[in-house]
């Protein structure tokens, strides 16, 4: 067994002549190309953008060198050190796109992925424009959030099990705010390679741990299983606008050798990524590790300030779920309380606004969404604003 490819990424044997530039290369023998339409090789490069243009599809191999090494320091929460080859990265312009590629990889029109439930419904959307499925499996908690392993096992087990190409961890996921714990982490790997599933490891949020769990780690590197690792710059730099992604290969060499093979096709079709953001990327990468730190005193102290909010708060029918890791939280109300009512509300009322659980498919009324990201004084009022919205409702 192996696991799948998608037949829509053609690999096909070279034609005669590429086979014969190839050996050239190979030997060494440099052939005047009379085809060659990149202007940047025939002086025809403006000033603004003197280089001349690599084409490489994995994205320009001195950006990749700086990342690989970045990543192997431990990135920007000063992880882990470990070994990064340049060669398994490849640099595009989000992680939304990474998923886009993945699936056309790997997923033929009707295959499927696994994706978490509660989860951010970006994964659905992208997989849908792809013509391929999302089967949910879920996330429970008590006390604190966990996968539902034995059911896991049973979808894949099934009849509908055997159109799964990929499953999607979310590390930590959002908006739940959990990461993946060492012991789960095993027992997916098992379960993905055996049937020939591959993991796609979303770990944008990974740097910004809240009340964590000890033993959790990045999956990117993960051998067991073919793993596409995701990344960027959007939440590590706190920076949307700065669209620079990732993706790391890593898994047992037969199966990262083909992922690239055809990868390295997706990528070139659609164009590696533009040089001019790329000469940028080694001093985004300086940046990370400050930007970082000052987004996780922010969450960090915003959580502490709602975890007092909360204790103080007379009616004590709110709580905050605990949240490992991430930008957001999510705070239970008794489910008595319609979310949308309780949303309407705080419009109407208090001239502010949430995210409902049922955002997220939240399995059950009574949630809402926020995020820990804003001023600490502009924090502090909005969670005033639900308290006191809540107890409006409650007749209080």
């Amino acid at each position: 067994m192996a696991v799948h490819f998608s037949s829509r990424v053609d690999v096909s044997r070279p034609n005669a002549i590429s086979a014969a530039e190839a050996r050239c290369r190979r030997d060494g023998i440099a052939l005047a190309k009379l085809n060659d339409s990149n202007p940047t090789r025939h002086g025809l490069a403006p000033a603004l953008v003197p280089d001349v243009y690599e084409a490489n599809p994995r994205g320009p191999l001195a950006a990749r060198r700086a990342l690989a090494g970045f990543l192997a320091a431990g990135g920007a929460e000063g992880g882990v050190t470990r070994a990064v080859d340049p060669e398994r990265l490849y640099l595009l312009s989000s992680t939304s796109e990474a998923y886009s590629w993945l699936m056309k990889l790997l997923c033929d029109a009707g295959d499927a992925v696994l994706a978490p439930k509660p989860g951010y419904p970006l994964i659905e959307s992208i997989a849908r424009l792809e013509n391929v499925e999302a089967i949910e499996y879920s996330l429970l908690f008590d006390g604190s959030w966990f996968f539902d392993l034995p059911r896991i096992e049973e979808i894949l087990d099934s009849d509908e099990g055997t159109r799964i190409r990929a499953m999607v961890l979310i590390n930590p996921n959002n908006p739940t705010g959990s990461y993946v714990k060492p012991g789960e982490r095993r027992r997916l790997v098992e379960l993905c390679r055996e049937h020939d599933v591959a993991i796609i490891a979303d770990e944008v949020f990974f740097g910004y741990d809240l009340e964590p769990f000890d033993g959790n780690a990045r999956i990117a590197g993960e051998a067991g299983a073919l793993t596409f690792a995701l990344d960027g710059f959007s939440k590590m730099l706190a920076a949307p606008h700065a669209k620079v992604g990732w993706i790391e290969v890593s898994g047992p060499e037969n199966d990262v050798a083909e992922a690239q093979a055809r990868l390295d096709v997706i990528a070139d079709d659609f164009l590696p990524m533009s040089d001019i953001i790329a000469e940028r990327i080694p001093a985004l990468l300086d940046a990370a590790a400050g930007q970082t730190a000052r987004v996780r005193e922010r969450t960090r102290g915003n959580l502490a300030r709602l975890h007092e909010l909360l204790a103080a708060d007379p009616s004590g029918v709110t709580s905050v779920l605990r949240a490992e890791g991430g930008w957001n939280v999510l705070l239970r109300f008794p489910s008595s309380i319609d979310e949308t009512e309780l949303v309407l509300s705080l419009i109407r009322r208090h001239r502010a606004t949430a995210q409902p659980g049922f955002f997220f498919d939240m399995t059950s009324n009574g949630y809402l969404a926020v995020s820990l990201l804003p001023e600490p004084a502009v924090f502090e009022s909005g969670m005033r604003a639900v308290l006191a919205a809540v107890g409006e409702m409650l007749g209080e």
